[in-house]
């Protein structure tokens, strides 16, 4: 490792995206070479088409134009309905070009979740995909007389501006890239809700050098790599690092104009010849499962994020893929923190069940749950940035906090990422769990990723999700809740095989008390199990002794052993 190197790499970041002339459109589209190409847009027949920097940097600037005359301005918020597309990119370079502040919204949201977001970021403008328009409607969590206006591709209804006519109108106008420096805000976007009411989440300008650096460092993107995130950009992973991250480091990316499907998925890989892949792990899960794998797939580089990667994904794909995924770990707060970067300079070989070191330009630490202070080595506790030693960490608190954000402990030194874990002697991190989804039983702190990680190894289990349930003698016994991949085979037999599989694999006082076989898990939809709703479904079901034999209320199935 040629830590010298790294370091110096790190501060030309820092330096390059926290200049006081930031301009996110010079940044992200501007100063690149024009005939180079920024996104491949694949369309689910698998047809194709190129857009160049060049072409982007003209219909950005009508774009921006466009929304000068609607009355955006620096600072102010722009929603985006849209999918993965040509469109999608160029309105949001010119919003960045604009100097306004970009609002993603999942196209999977229904109108509550929209509404929510629109409201709390005070959004002027909307701009739309057709087929997402009627979410928009007056009704419900829409408001008759919405503040925003809205912008629609396709065919507008009456008070829309249509896409075709805000780009005629930019055309005529001067919209110049806005320089406004590296503590802007350049996107405003909401976390998932693992464990509550969504949170908006400032990004500014600077933050654009973590990205590039997970680009360089943590995915080992090189020129010569045909590059594609998976993730939606809706969310976190896919806009910082299939939008954001590519466009910065100026690297060619496929966006793929579709729903996922494994089937398709594999279409792409194979046909565009893909060798650097990263998704999160539900992709690797589904593409497993698939009856389509095709022969001769050889990826350079795969990695994911998004949940812990289980350790059964990570055998499969080192034939299936040719390489083994990699597990990275981050937050929609500061982006990726700790990989198992692919970087000659950073690469390490890959412990079992470990999410790697920290990235280039951010310090972690895991810290006793009860102060403030580092904890030993392997010793459970909190993971938390240290802010005083990481010039790449950039999040200060949420959109509407008055003060500083709890996520920090007195002082300021400590970020606490709101997750569980502990780290070796050697610098490698271990994932245990949310501290909302930490369990202690009898005084054991058990994190249910140890737990789920056995259950998944068996044949029959697709997914596994565990819990903490109130008991008196323990205080807490560990509950797990199992989709299986032929739910017919949800017996008492089975329920006991996965207690011992657990019991032998893991701990012997750290068996799931009760089976519960379940159609799907509660997720967010970036794929996020929510342990939360899990633990409160639970809650209003009757205990073992009161509910009757083999099936409590609701639509669980559990046996109890």
């Amino acid at each position: 490792m040629d830590q010298a190197a790294v370091d110096r790499r790190v501060a030309e970041l820092v330096a390059e995206y926290g200049s006081p002339g930031a301009c996110p459109g010079a940044l992200l589209c501007g100063r690149h070479r024009g005939e180079d190409v920024a996104f491949t847009i694949v369309e689910p027949d698998l047809s194709c088409r190129d857009l160049t920097f060049g072409e982007l940097g003209e219909l950005s600037a009508r774009f921006a134009g466009g929304l000068a005359g609607l009355g955006v301005g620096p600072g102010d918020a722009v929603a985006t309905l849209m999918g993965k597309s040509a469109d999608l990119v160029v309105a949001l370079l010119g919003i960045w070009r604009r100097g306004a502040v970009h609002v993603p919204l999942f196209t999977a949201f229904a109108p509550p979740a929209i509404a929510f977001r629109l409201a709390r970021s005070g959004a002027k403008v909307v701009v739309v995909d057709q087929d997402q328009r009627a979410k928009l409607e007056p009704g419900g969590d829409i408001p008759a007389r919405p503040p925003w206006r809205i912008v629609s591709g396709g065919h507008p209804r009456p008070g829309d501006v249509s896409v075709a006519e805000m780009m005629a109108s930019g055309a005529r106008s001067e919209a110049e890239p806005a320089v406004v420096g590296p503590a802007a805000p350049l996107v405003l976007i909401f976390t998932s809700g693992t464990t509550g009411a969504p949170k908006g989440v400032p990004v500014p300008v600077r933050a654009l050098a973590g990205m590039h650096c997970y680009m360089q460092y943590g995915l080992d993107v090189r020129p010569e790599d045909v590059y594609w995130n998976a993730a939606d950009p809706g969310w976190a992973y896919g806009l910082y690092y299939a939008i954001l991250g590519p466009l910065a480091a100026g690297m060619r990316s496929i966006l793929l104009h579709a729903g996922f499907s494994a089937s398709l998925t594999w279409q792409v890989l194979q046909r565009f010849g893909v060798t650097n892949f990263a998704a999160a792990p539900t992709v690797y899960r589904a593409l497993r499962a698939s009856d389509d794998q095709p022969d001769g797939c050889r990826l350079r580089r795969a990695s994911s994020a998004g949940e812990p990667l289980t350790p059964d994904i990570v055998t499969w794909s080192a034939a299936a893929l040719g390489t083994q995924v990699r597990d990275h770990y981050g937050q929609t707060e500061h982006g990726m923190l700790i990989v198992n970067g692919w970087h000659d300079d950073v690469r390490r070989e890959v412990r079992a069940g470990s999410m790697g070191q920290p990235l280039p330009g951010f310090s972690c630490a895991v810290l006793h749950n009860d102060r403030d202070q580092p904890a030993p080595d392997g010793m459970p506790g909190r993971i938390a940035v240290d802010m005083t030693a990481s010039p790449l960490a950039h999040f200060t608190r949420y959109h509407g906090d008055a003060g500083a954000t709890g996520r920090f402990t007195s002082g300021g030194r400590w970020y606490l990422t709101g997750d569980a874990g502990n780290v070796d002697a050697d610098g490698h991190y271990f994932f245990s769990a949310r501290d909302d989804d930490v369990i202690i039983m009898a005084g054991y702190r058990i994190g249910p990723f140890d737990v789920e990680s056995v259950l998944v190894t068996h044949d029959q289990v697709a997914e596994a999700a565990v819990v903490g349930v109130p008991d008196k003698l323990r205080g807490e016994v560990i509950e797990a809740f199992v989709v299986l991949r032929d739910p017919s085979q949800g017996t008492g037999e089975l329920a006991s095989e996965l207690q011992q599989l657990v019991k032998d694999k893991f701990a012997a006082h750290a068996y799931p008390r009760q089976v519960h076989f379940v159609d799907a898990l509660p997720k967010t939809p970036s794929g996020k199990v929510q342990r939360y709703i899990l633990r409160e479904q639970r809650a209003d079901q009757p205990r073992p002794d009161t509910a009757r034999a083999g099936h409590p209320p609701g639509s669980l199935r559990h046996q109890d052993h």
